[in-house]
């Protein structure tokens, strides 16, 4: 399998707790270890959306570590979206 076919992107809408907390700094930590690029940004009504294109068992684990109990805050639950990588994107910012 190319790299190409193994790249995907992750979008998840992260419920809770997660504004004011450092999550988006946490989650920034968690991405960059993996070698994913994307962002997390606060939305209006209080989540949190991620995304994140890379390797998709990278993905996944960036998703199990979103899942976890373990960032910062308090994390009610986690909806994803799975689809083709658009590229174009550099690091992994803080918005």
């Amino acid at each position: 399998m190319s790299e190409e076919e193994t790249n995907i992107r992750l979008t998840a809408w992260v419920h809770g707790r997660v504004q004011g907390v450092g999550f988006r700094w946490w989650t920034r930590s968690r991405a960059l270890e993996l070698g994913l690029v994307g962002s997390a940004r606060n939305m209006p009504d209080g989540r949190v959306e991620v995304i994140a294109e890379g390797d998709r068992d990278h993905c996944e684990r960036l998703l199990a570590a979103l899942r976890s109990g373990e960032s910062p805050g308090s994390v009610d639950h986690v909806v994803e979206r799975w689809s083709d990588p658009k590229g174009g994107l550099t690091g992994f910012a803080e918005r």
